[in-house]
């Protein structure tokens, strides 16, 4: 590791892979911690009979205010579906901010109320929190931290660890929206006004999820659920592969992408396979189970556009590879290096 922290640790690829790895699991390895999911399963006593999974997450956006949501919105889908990844009915959540002096109250005001509005649409209660003001400088203008609980909904919970060969990978929608959209944001780039961030909860989609998973006599069979978020598809998927020692094999012509933010990534010279997004999730499950499984996401509002994008392996274990339009094939690696820093 480098003697000094760099914007790069921050992406979501290799770089934070190495920090978290190096400083944070070297000093705070346990049980719980070393799974590395979206959030910790946490064992309860004998007289309840569901586990809790919990998460937590801090939000540094800038813009703070972008087409399709804010720091707000951020502060409560990215944490309550961070819970949901693992099978968690997310219900409470705390806050905490930390202010920058100077910040204006209406700004302020308006993000609180973007978060009631989102929370009130997850369906869940903001319960606590805390609030710290610092000096101008100190940071920009409003970071915020939440964490959510819930009790899990199934067992066993889907984990990175479960993915199989032989199964199914969906994607709830199409990709690369968000992190194109806050590129547009923050350099004020005109030709990207058709694009808006997919900030959204995933609770409910999640919940169909495992109803019809239930429904179809396969209860427990949701192996993965992730949100590919930092670092975008490629890389999400690169975490899965190795955390289960399996190959990932994609159909790029299978994958959904927005007409303006394929044009967009193309005149920017980026992948929106690598482009972070706040309101998609990837649902690994047996083949059998993988039409079922689409056709309750497409059911829900946030699963419209779901597809089956491709399938698990155990031929190159830990590689993502990618069966390209013309036929070829391309090994998709973990982002290196970060494409847009700060996008949530």
């Amino acid at each position: 590791m480098d003697d000094c922290i760099l914007l790069d640790a921050g992406s979501g690829g290799r770089a934070s892979q190495r920090l978290i790895s190096q400083c944070f699991r070297h000093h705070f390895a346990n049980p719980l911690l070393d799974r590395m999911d979206d959030a910790a399963l946490l064992p309860v006593s004998p007289a309840h009979d569901k586990p809790l999974a919990m998460s937590t997450d801090s939000y540094t956006v800038t813009p703070l205010f972008f087409p399709g949501g804010s720091i707000g919105t951020l502060a409560v889908h990215g944490t309550v579906n961070d819970v949901s990844m693992l099978g968690g009915d997310v219900r409470y959540l705390s806050c905490a901010f930390i202010i920058e002096e100077g910040l204006p109250l209406a700004t302020l005001d308006r993000v609180a109320a973007d978060m009631a509005a989102a929370a009130q649409e997850a369906g869940i209660q903001i319960v606590t929190g805390d609030t710290k003001v610092v000096q101008r400088g100190a940071c920009d203008q409003l970071f915020i931290n939440t964490t959510g609980i819930g009790h899990l909904l199934v067992q066993p919970e889907p984990s990175g660890h479960r993915a199989r060969p032989g199964d199914a990978v969906l994607v709830s929608g199409a990709v690369g929206d968000h992190g194109l959209t806050i590129m547009g944001s923050r350099e004020g780039l005109s030709f990207l006004t058709d694009v808006r961030s997919d900030s959204a909860p995933l609770n409910g989609l999640v919940r169909a999820v495992f109803a019809a998973a239930e429904a179809a006599g396969m209860p427990g069979e949701v192996h993965v659920l992730r949100d590919p978020t930092r670092g975008g598809l490629a890389t999400t998927l690169n975490e899965i592969a190795e955390q289960s020692g399996v190959s990932i094999e994609l159909d790029e012509q299978a994958i959904p992408v927005h007409e303006a933010v394929r044009n967009g990534c193309s005149f920017l010279g980026l992948d929106p396979l690598y482009l972070a997004n706040e309101g998609k999730c990837l649902c690994i499950v047996p083949e059998s189970l993988a039409d079922t499984v689409l056709e309750a996401m497409r059911a829900t509002p946030y699963g419209r556009e779901a597809a089956c994008i491709g399938t698990v392996g155990d031929e190159r274990a830990g590689q993502v590879v990618l069966r390209t339009l013309i036929g070829g094939q391309r090994l998709l690696g973990m982002l290196e290096g970060a494409q847009l820093p700060r996008i949530c």
